[in-house]
């Protein structure tokens, strides 16, 4: 059965049809352990399957694993049957197995170096080793990957990988759209305020913002949103399970989560529980009410788990769990929820 889709039209008046869900391919990157072949194949089988068209990836996601996996799926596809993102700041250069010890969270990745460049040779190179890896000779979405300084540990750092991406890199994503590589460009970060302020000073379409808009957080709500919606950027939501928490894990931003956060979720999951939900159902669902969100995206490594989260995706959830979520005051009263 086809999957709900929403049409995005972008500030040059490009349209992009998303369905209501899309598949992250972080986890057939091999992070934190590696995806067999045949599995990450039958994943992705799954994927289209169930109706899912659009998919995201970056170079980052196995060292290029991903965007590999993704070419044997996608490729034989009519190319406008399916929107597909990837995104640029970082270059992939081949080093020695002994460099890679420790420094990743892919495994079973071949031995790659990260070069972050930002500039417009940097984002023109990066392309261009995406369209080698994909088989593909255009993406609907580019987005800046991971400029933050939570990423580089440094405001420093952070600062002049933005005096690249605004001296050069930007004009380098325009003239990606100008030529029909791409439809629409933006930001994929884990960090509201460097989103934000991008956001305010650059002409982007659209931002892939992961674990920002959780049934555990909602800060977006006070600036960044009401931002996007006054200058027409669409959100792609991700990282709705906040790597983990909102799952069943106890990962939390990809490391162990805190105390004051499993509380919160156990006593989210319990209202749930009072109407036969499932944690996981509520959280897939809940960031697709904010009216600035064009689609949802999830991971999988396996084809049971595309499933099950397009069920989730599916299933009917009382209005009143929302209400009794505010109630208790764990969810912002300012969050969109269906009120019937």
């Amino acid at each position: 059965m086809p999957l709900p889709t929403t049409s995005f039209t972008t500030r040059d008046g490009a349209r992009i049809d998303f369905t209501s869900l899309g598949l992250g391919t972080a986890p057939l990157g091999n992070i934190f352990k590696p995806i067999p072949e045949p599995e990450a194949e039958a994943t992705l089988e799954a994927a289209w399957e169930e109706g899912i068209r659009y998919y995201d990836t970056a170079p980052l996601y196995g060292r290029g694993i991903a965007e590999t996996r993704l070419n044997r799926l996608l490729r034989p596809k009519p190319r406008d049957s399916f929107v597909l993102s990837t995104k640029v700041g970082r270059i992939m250069k081949r080093t020695t197995p002994d460099k890679m010890v420790g420094h990743t969270k892919y495994f079973g990745t071949p031995a790659r170096e990260i070069i972050y460049d930002y500039t417009y040779d940097g984002i023109m190179r990066s392309v261009e080793h995406s369209f080698e890896r994909t088989g593909l000779d255009r993406f609907d979405i580019l987005f800046v990957h991971d400029i933050d300084p939570v990423t580089h540990a440094s405001v420093e750092v952070s600062e002049n990988y933005m005096r690249q991406l605004f001296g050069s890199g930007l004009k380098a994503l325009e003239e990606l759209k100008a030529t029909g590589v791409t439809k629409a460009i933006g930001t994929g970060l884990n960090v509201i305020e460097t989103t934000e302020r991008i956001v305010r000073d650059a002409d982007v379409d659209l931002i892939l913002l992961a674990g920002r808009y959780s049934l555990l957080e909602q800060g977006t709500l006070a600036s960044l949103y009401p931002l996007c919606q006054q200058k027409g950027v669409g959100v792609v939501a991700a990282g709705v399970f906040n790597s983990g928490l909102l799952a069943g894990g106890s990962t939390y931003n990809y490391a162990a989560a805190p105390a004051e956060l499993v509380v919160r979720r156990d006593a989210i999951a319990a209202i749930c529980k009072n109407y036969g939900i499932a944690l996981p159902q509520a959280a897939l669902q809940f960031p697709s009410f904010h009216s600035t969100v064009v689609t949802t995206i999830f991971g999988a490594v396996n084809p049971s788990e595309v499933t099950a989260n397009v069920a989730a995706k599916a299933q009917a959830i009382p209005a009143a769990l929302w209400s009794d979520l505010k109630a208790a005051e764990l969810l912002s009263a300012e969050a969109p929820t269906p009120s019937s």
